[in-house]
């Protein structure tokens, strides 16, 4: 098995480690023509290098359907994968897995809205809106079609400002049982699908199941439900 090297590489080298190292996979790879998860399930997790669910959580490629976003958390684009996952891809079990220091419990919408306000150029700045995006006069400046967006309410903003970046601030027990209720209570997940919430200890390695989080995830059956 041919891994990267644990240290900071230049974008070149780097670039050519991964050629080189797929060049070695490939040669021992079997196909795998099948898009359904061997396992029927689906992973929730964060984006952290730390985890790697094939070694903690025993999965071999073909095994799941793997989302992961900073955190792990349930944003409207994880649930859109987990539909598609479900309804179109024949899985039938989720889990949801945070994990102790994570980068999300580093700071707030506050303190990194404040970081892109200095750090983003005042001319590379885009309102935020659901419209279609036209250039104004100014150069790298667009703005709403319409005359107003519905951006955080207000008639224009930039668009950071508008991302609700879904940090957790309560404590893992809690930003798990969050995620998972939001998964549960959603209209267009299966109440048949079991959720497992769990945190994933970086020093021990250790999966913790959250009790909380299991009881709200517990698959409720319904007659003739459709997965």
């Amino acid at each position: 098995m041919v891994t990267l090297k644990n240290k900071q590489t230049d974008t070149n080298s780097l670039y050519e480690e991964v050629v080189a190292a797929n060049q070695l996979y490939a040669r021992a790879y079997t196909a795998q023509p099948d898009a359904f998860a061997h396992k029927h399930a689906a992973l929730l997790t964060c984006m952290d290098s730390r985890l790697l669910p094939n070694e903690f959580m025993g999965f071999n490629a073909g095994d799941i359907h793997l989302i992961r976003n900073a955190g792990g958390r349930a944003s409207d684009d994880a649930i859109r994968s987990l539909v598609i996952s479900s309804k179109l891809l024949k899985t039938n079990q989720f889990f949801v897995v945070h994990h102790t220091d994570c980068g999300m419990q580093r700071f707030t919408d506050k303190s990194i809205n404040e970081l892109l306000e200095v750090t983003i150029q005042k001319d590379q700045k885009i309102n935020y809106c659901s419209a279609t995006l036209k250039k104004a006069d100014k150069k790298n400046v667009y703005v709403c079609n319409k005359e107003a967006s519905n951006c955080c309410g207000k008639k224009s903003c930039v668009d950071y400002q508008c991302i609700d970046w879904l940090t957790i601030q309560n404590g893992l027990l809690q930003s798990v049982l969050e995620d998972v209720k939001k998964i549960r209570n959603h209209p267009l997940i299966s109440p048949n699908i079991p959720i497992y919430g769990f945190i994933f200890d970086v020093m021990t390695g250790k999966l913790i199941p959250v009790d909380k989080a299991m009881r709200v995830g517990k698959a409720k059956e319904v007659v003739g439900e459709n997965r």
